[in-house]
């Protein structure tokens, strides 16, 4: 993992689902973020999580970021890949690599798990948001407008 990136333990739990209202909110949706601590816990913690979740730290130990995600299935590669559900960097730490991180990471487990491809979605408004996934070489797919990272430039990140 990239230096402050580590796997989300239960303890993260109440972050995330704040860090989860503060995107709501950005997206203009927080009416719409009604997931529960206890939800996130189940999905993330129990007895068959559906869902995986990378957290970042500040210098100080605090959880200043996070990238929940799940595993997908390529009829056409024949293999899994990853869905980024969420990637969230808190707005004073935005610039700072965190982001990157956060991806490196999951480009990481793509790779040492040999899944095909990482993927994701953007609100097209989110032109922050679109220029640097654009600036990791994302490749978008217009008809559904999500990004892809594959072969090279998922082993590039990965390394980076």
């Amino acid at each position: 993992m990239p230096p402050g990136v580590r796997e989300a333990r239960p303890e993260d739990v109440a972050d995330i689902v704040a860090m989860v209202r503060e995107l709501a909110d950005y997206e203009k949706a927080v009416d719409q973020a009604r997931m529960t601590s206890v939800q996130l816990y189940e999905a993330l913690f129990g007895a068959d999580p559906p869902a995986h979740a990378l957290v970042a730290q500040s210098g100080e130990g605090r959880v200043v970021g996070f990238a929940l995600w799940y595993r997908t299935f390529s009829t056409w590669d024949g293999v899994p890949g990853i869905h980024l559900e969420d990637l969230y960097v808190r707005p004073t730490r935005r610039g700072s690599g965190i982001g990157r991180g956060l991806l490196t990471a999951l480009a990481r487990i793509a790779t040492e798990r040999g899944y095909s491809r990482v993927e994701w979605d953007v609100l097209r408004w989110n032109s922050p948001a679109i220029r640097f996934y654009e600036s990791l070489e994302a490749v978008p797919q217009e008809e559904w407008l999500a990004y892809r990272l594959t072969g090279k430039t998922i082993a590039r990140l990965a390394e980076s």
